[in-house]
């Protein structure tokens, strides 16, 4: 029997992980499963360009993964279980469903937005964290286009998401009057020097900033402020955090209070060494002793521990350890700008930054690089790829012994 390894969800950690396995193991005695509820690879980061009304690339999954022995299953995940060592699963048309076995899972299922308790939110707020959402805010927008009289559109949170999606909307459709709603200061993670520059990004794009400002609850055409301010909105669109798929808390995963799996240094869940997590759904501790950030960086080099792990488990090879760091935020604003701010080991910003069109085509090859080797996975395919240590027929335990 080939030793089964089903990995959950095909984002960029998902995606990453499957490639790169089936480019590395024998499928003389490995048999990888990718369950994914839709049938593209999403560029996640580049979505509130498709709000903005760009045409984004999604490459079909069954190309990516064409010319590896991956399989394909299209379904929506409903539970994992870890002691039998199966997955529930609904097929994404609505169909049937039905179990998976695997000997080894990686989970990477993601994160999707949050709405942090606040009343309307989930009835009333677009936002940008799938392909279909962001179509949905693209269509709102277009209407407004339509009318010819502008709109009113509110980004409520001014974390990165944020940031990105009021200049990008901004710049792409001055027709609209853009606020960005800030729970504190601006651009607070930044340096001074950036603070400056983000500031003078939004006056150019012509964006109302309000600072210190919590918003209490969201309805069809206004948001309440804390304060008691009344904001009138056509579109309100919600990146004030993301929050973690429930079903590894729902299972006997050991996961942290917002239900992020945790692993050690490799990966691996710290409470069934056949599992293994990689990108926003691990709680993974970096170089300089803090989790990881939710963000396509964390994605990347949890990715690439986790694919290391397993190939030298699996095969006895010497396990590969590489840096669990993130080095700084990569910003656009709007396509002919950006920021790129470093941080220390702190996670600290540092002093110096990079603005302008150097950043927004630093920022722009950095999203090529990565689709392309997603894109890519049988890229420097070995003419020998490696065999598992253990016979095929070894139970998950001895093969990871």
């Amino acid at each position: 029997m080939k030793h089964r390894i089903v990995v959950l969800g095909a984002g960029y950690a998902g995606a990453y992980v499957a490639g790169n396995l089936a480019r590395r193991l024998s499928p003389a005695d490995t048999e990888i499963t990718v369950v994914n509820a839709e049938p593209d690879f999403v560029e996640r980061l580049r979505l509130h360009q498709l709000a903005a009304g760009q045409q984004i690339k999604a490459p079909k999954l069954a190309d990516v993964f064409a010319g590896t022995d991956i399989r394909l299953r299209l379904a929506r995940v409903t539970a994992v279980d870890p002691e039998r060592h199966l997955v529930a699963i609904a097929d994404a048309d609505g169909g049937g469903g039905g179990e998976l076995g695997y000997d080894m899972l990686v989970y990477a299922l993601g994160s999707h937005v949050a709405d942090g308790g606040v009343p309307g939110v989930a009835e009333h707020a677009f936002h940008v964290t799938s392909r279909p959402a962001a179509l949905r805010l693209r269509e709102r927008l277009d209407n407004l286009d339509r009318r010819g009289e502008g709109g009113r559109v509110l980004v409520v949170g001014d974390g990165l998401t944020g940031i990105e999606t009021a200049t990008e909307f901004a710049e792409a459709r001055p027709g609209l009057s853009v606020t960005l709603i800030a729970r504190g200061e601006l651009g607070a993670r930044l340096s001074t020097g950036a603070r400056g520059h983000l500031r003078q990004a939004c006056d150019r794009l012509g964006i109302t900033v309000l600072e210190h400002t919590s918003v209490e609850a969201v309805e069809a055409t206004r948001v309440l402020c804390a304060d008691g301010t009344t904001l009138a909105s056509d579109a309100t669109v919600w990146t004030a955090g993301f929050a973690v798929t429930p079903i590894a808390a729902a299972s006997e995963l050991e996961v942290t209070e917002n239900g992020q799996i945790v692993v050690d240094d490799t990966m691996r869940s710290v409470s069934h060494p056949n599992v293994y997590a990689a990108g926003d759904s691990a709680y993974a501790i970096g170089d300089n002793g803090r989790p990881l950030p939710m963000s396509c960086a964390s994605a990347g080099s949890t990715g690439r521990q986790a694919t290391d792990a397993i190939v030298g488990r699996l095969t006895g090879r010497k396990i590969a350890k590489g840096k669990l760091d993130y080095p700084g935020n990569h910003i656009s604003l709007g396509r002919r700008d950006g920021i790129l701010q470093m941080v220390d080991e702190k996670a600290r910003a540092k002093p110096k930054y990079v603005g302008g069109r150097k950043a927004a085509r630093i920022k722009t090859g950095i999203l090529q690089i990565s689709l392309w080797g997603i894109s890519h996975p049988t890229f420097g395919l070995p003419k020998r790829k490696r065999r598992l240590a253990a016979a095929p027929d070894a139970s998950a335990e001895k093969a990871l012994a």
